[in-house]
């Protein structure tokens, strides 16, 4: 499934509606080649626009397939192979240029050998946040064979372990990398909010088109709750705060799921 990021009129986390999806079956295209499929699709219908595409570390081999004006954004695996960008040749001589250059130490080593942090603050899921980072160009050659930007985060108060990101946007500022993954966030409650609350999960049909169709029904009603709650007035908005959460300062689906069934109920 492929969301699209948008940032809410009370701001806080964005949401992550729904506007492709593909059905994955046993012994067919595999997710990846169903991932690249939809992100073609995308880039279609919006012509030359870039897209920034932030996915687990699961489909980070996805910078590597060359898509058209599209950034990803993913988690780098701790045993990667990374390598140096190769230097240019001072003078011609005998033999082809080299690939890529020394060989790093493994993504846990390189952390602890690093002596210059610098620290960042950006905004993840509606917070602000510091983190310590390292940056660096790097060849994933296994991967692709164009240059990406590595990003270590690390917890200045040492309880999160850290982190591994990368970009193949190699001019990306660091904060944007860490605040996107951050985001990315918002389609794990998309998941949950579908099944829990529109029955996404409860289907009973297994006919070839059945599954695709079903699923297909109520991810596009979680994008169009969402999109009649957000044209609503501000007045207009009105969320429960329930007693054990006092604290609660912007809706959540149940919400505009509630406010969009007493409008049509009232109808």
């Amino acid at each position: 499934m492929l969301t699209l990021q948008v940032q809410p009129p009370w701001g806080g986390e964005p949401l992550g509606l729904p506007i492709n999806m593909r059905l994955h079956r046993k012994n067919e295209k595999t997710l990846i080649e169903l991932a690249f499929e939809m992100l073609q699709e995308v880039a279609g219908w919006f012509g030359r626009r870039k897209i920034r595409l932030v996915a687990d570390g699961f489909y980070a081999s996805l910078a590597g397939w060359n898509i058209t004006n599209t950034t990803i954004i993913s988690r780098m695996r701790c045993d990667a192979s990374l390598f140096k960008l190769p230097l240019k040749r001072k003078r011609p001589g005998r033999g082809r240029p080299r690939k890529r250059g020394a060989e790093f130490p493994k993504l846990k080593s390189l952390a602890a050998c690093v002596r210059k942090w610098t620290p960042v603050t950006f905004t993840a899921r509606g917070r602000s946040v510091t983190r310590l980072v390292y940056s660096r160009k790097v060849l994933w050659y296994k991967v692709s064979k164009m240059p990406v930007l590595l990003v270590i985060s690390r917890d200045p108060s040492g309880k999160e372990r850290d982190d591994y990101f990368f970009t193949t946007d190699v001019e990306m500022k660091v904060a944007d990398v860490l605040a996107a993954y951050a985001d990315r966030w918002a389609i794990e409650d998309t998941f949950k909010n579908t099944k829990q609350y529109l029955g996404v999960e409860q289907l009973q049909t297994w006919a070839r088109k059945g599954p695709e169709r079903a699923a297909a029904l109520g991810l596009w009603l979680y994008s169009m709750v969402w999109l009649w709650f957000c044209q609503q007035p501000a007045a207009k908005r009105m969320f429960r705060i329930p007693l054990w959460y006092t604290n609660k300062t912007t809706p959540s689906f149940t919400d505009a799921l509630r406010a969009l069934r007493k409008v049509l109920w009232r109808e």
